[in-house]
């Protein structure tokens, strides 16, 4: 079967379409090129936000009202091969690309068995790419090393569900925004990560001041601590205690729903005994805070009515991730603060689909629908439902990304297939991850953008179509599923990635599995798989989100449109074998690399409003580069005093893996000990500055997330100082003007 004819673009007004970037997933609509692409123009697709779309209400942040620049730019449109990587890259067919995979893949499973053969994903997928990616990789082929750039993002969010409550799932939706007396940001820099989200917020916060009351988690003071009621500026990798302090107070003042606890809950003796172990002295030493400020927070958990929690990576990128996340969950359940309007704990995920990789078994130990690996029952459902063998699919857990690069240090893999990611930016350790994937004898990328970081270490690129040139579904934070259309041609040769994974199905002799045409027919079979799971989309399809818009899961078939569950267990039980929630009881471990007298000072990494990710997308928008030209290594005075450094100089900043010279900021908006840099900025970038070069290998055990927020540092001051202009300002261009309405 041919892959599937080039969509054509609508002629007949705006496409409707999900927003390519963060997890927010704000609704867009794109207006086609006008009549200066007619009159030999450059041909921009125009975005605005869709005040039809139910998450995000006509707003959109900076990055989404330029998304149509992006789109035509830099792109790879054909496929390219190398035999070794100091080759230069040559144009090959289609078929000759197929020929050179089809033939490493039966190499390797001739020489290392299906365990040699590992895929590395992303949120960028659609639904229906990392459906079949599955299939493909875990059911035809038997290799459960199928990961995805979610490990880097939301895995303990997922293993901390699935801990407490049974299952995977945010419990909470965006109107909760609307209904909470307090909110708790704590790992999260909303303002520039999710910031439509935000914007919501702070447009309540000023129309009912009182009633609302943020409170702000975080040893950096940004854009989001800056509207906040109180910040706390705890030391990093404290955030476990900190929450266990609150549930000591929680016990002191009555803050304790008993009936609740008592009919839905299990553990509480074992964590209330904990709890009182660490008491408001105890905790102010560990993190670094005034007493009084736990109080605060205290006083404002045990009088709200309604609390809502939001993380993200501060939270989950840590060795004690998942123990940190059963830590905001305890509390919401000790509490009763769950389940109702405008209270629960709420994870903001990273990317646009890392939700919908969760429902389609996007990580090494998932199955599509919320199963597992290690289930013989689950397997067995996937099996039949899938045409394949019994026993097609492996027992036991795959590879995690970074057991793949470990794989590839030992010589157990023969292909290394990476898609719609760019992990030679985002890894740890980044000068270990060359080393090891220099050792791989096939790396293959799909990829939509030339010249990325990855590409320079692959033999064969494949060119994807992306969001806009094929159409899928993705999935947001609240469970909201959009239906997103092909609404341009996509470059050159460059193919759906779910149509490439499928092609090369066929050609290794599963016709039946993967004789799709279209995507709306790979959905279709995903969706029934779905069918009494929690993350029940079996009363979706393509044409039912086309005509009846964004629908939020769990909705099975025959359920009207609107009908789904804004938010899960209202009714106080929980999927788990006793119908009760868990609390869990686990001390604080801190950092897997404190500081010492070498390295004396934590480094941090995060994000900057106008950038995305790698910068794959963003570094071609001249408008998106104007805010941060460079990158930034903010220092606190005193810091910067002992280190010689001075403001607008130049720095090295030093870890045991590496070193990385950056401009410096002095900022009291840091806290002394912590200094820290932007993660965009990989090794193609003019600016050059890859802060994950610095980072460990260490990682949550239950989790397997890496520790990217926290490794110990020191900082060298270099002679030349730069010219550039630098802003100390806390304000950000475009956070505000930039939001549309």
């Amino acid at each position: 079967m041919s892959h599937p004819a080039t969509p054509v673009p609508p002629s007949d007004g705006p496409a409707r379409a999900q927003c390519p970037y963060c997890g927010v997933g704000c609704g867009l609509e794109m207006k086609p090129p006008g009549a200066a692409a007619a009159g030999g123009g450059e041909a921009i697709w125009t975005a605005r936000g869709d005040r039809h779309h139910p998450s995000s209400l006509g707003q959109v942040c900076v990055k989404g009202a330029t998304v149509g620049e992006t789109l035509h730019r830099n792109r790879l449109t054909t496929p390219l091969y190398r035999q070794r990587t100091d080759q230069p890259f040559a144009p090959i067919s289609w078929d000759r690309a197929f020929d050179l995979l089809e033939a490493q893949v039966r190499r390797t499973l001739a020489e290392k068995g299906p365990s040699g053969i590992a895929m590395y994903g992303s949120g960028q997928f659609q639904t229906e790419d990392y459906y079949v990616a599955n299939k493909l990789i875990k059911g035809a082929l038997g290799s459960n090393n199928f990961d995805a750039n979610s490990r880097l993002c939301m895995s303990s969010a997922v293993s901390g569900y699935v801990r407490s409550f049974g299952s995977d799932g945010p419990p909470c939706c965006y109107d909760d925004l609307d209904q909470a007396d307090t909110v708790l940001l704590i790992g999260t820099n909303t303002a520039e990560c999710h910031p439509v989200l935000f914007q919501r917020l702070l447009k309540r916060k000023r129309r009912q001041k009182q009633d609302l009351q943020i409170v702000v988690v975080d040893p950096r003071a940004t854009a989001t601590s800056d509207a906040a009621d109180l910040h706390l500026a705890i030391r990093p990798g404290t955030d476990l205690a900190l929450l266990h302090g609150l549930g000591h107070l929680l016990l002191e003042r009555g803050g304790v729903d008993r009936a609740y606890v008592q009919a839905s809950t299990e553990g509480f003796d074992v964590l209330a005994q904990l709890w009182a172990a660490w008491t408001p002295e105890k905790v102010s030493r560990f993190c670094g805070i005034e007493e009084r400020q736990l109080h605060q927070l205290a006083d404002r958990w045990v009088a709200s009515p309604a609390v809502l929690s939001l993380w993200s990576m501060g939270v989950n990128q840590s060795v004690e991730g998942t123990a940190t996340v059963a830590g905001i969950i305890n509390l919401h359940l000790v509490s009763g603060q769950i389940g109702r309007p405008g209270a629960g704990p709420f994870s903001l995920t990273g990317q646009p689909n890392a939700m919908g990789g969760r429902e389609a078994g996007g990580l090494a130990r998932l199955l599509p629908g919320y199963r597992y690996v290690t289930d013989a029952g689950h397997r067995a459902e996937l099996e039949r439902h899938w045409g394949l063998d019994s026993g097609a699919i492996a027992p036991e857990s795959g590879l995690t990304v970074w057991e793949q690069i470990e794989a590839m240090e030992r010589d157990a893999l023969g292909l290394w297939w990476v898609a719609a990611t760019n992990p030679l930016v985002s890894l740890p350790w980044l000068d270990r991850v060359r080393a090891a994937v220099a050792r791989c004898p096939m790396v293959v990328l799909n990829e939509a953008y030339a010249g990325t970081e990855t590409a320079a270490i692959s033999h064969l690129v494949l060119p994807s179509a992306q969001w806009s040139e094929k159409a899928g579904v993705m999935t947001n934070s609240e469970r909201r599923v959009t239906h997103c259309p092909a609404f341009r041609a996509p470059p050159g040769e460059a193919r759906a990635d779910w149509a490439i994974f499928a092609e090369l199905g066929r050609r290794l002799g599963f016709e039946e599995q993967f004789r799709y045409g279209s995507s709306a027919e790979v959905f279709a079979e995903f969706v029934a798989i779905t069918s009494g799971r929690l993350c029940d989309l079996s009363g979706l399809s393509h044409g039912f989100l086309h005509e009846h818009g964004p629908q939020q899961w769990p909705f099975p078939a025959g359920t009207p449109p609107g009908g789904g569950a804004p938010r899960l267990h209202t009714s106080g039980r929980f999927p788990t074998a006793s119908g009760r929630a868990r609390l869990i009881s686990e001390q604080p471990m801190g950092l897997g690399e404190p500081p010492d007298d070498d390295y004396p000072l934590v480094l941090t990494v995060g994000r900057y409003l106008e950038q995305w990710h790698t910068m794959t997308r963003t570094a071609h928008v001249e408008r998106l580069l104007r805010p941060h030209a460079a990158p930034l290594l903010e220092v606190n005075p005193v810091d910067a005093r002992t280190h010689g450094l001075v403001d607008a100089g130049r720095a090295e900043v030093v870890s045991r893996r590496g070193a990385v010279t950056a401009t410096v900021q002095i900022t009291e908006r840091i806290r002394q000990g912590t200094v820290f840099l932007p993660m965009h900025w990989g090794a193609s970038q003019e600016q050059a500055c890859e802060a994950n070069r610095l980072m460990h290998d260490l990682g949550c055990p239950i989790s397997q997330q890496p520790e990217l927020k926290a490794a110990a540092v020191t900082l060298k001051p270099i002679a030349a100082p730069s010219r550039a202009r630098l802003s100390n300002s806390g304000d950000h261009p475009g956070l505000r003007s930039d939001l549309k309405s």
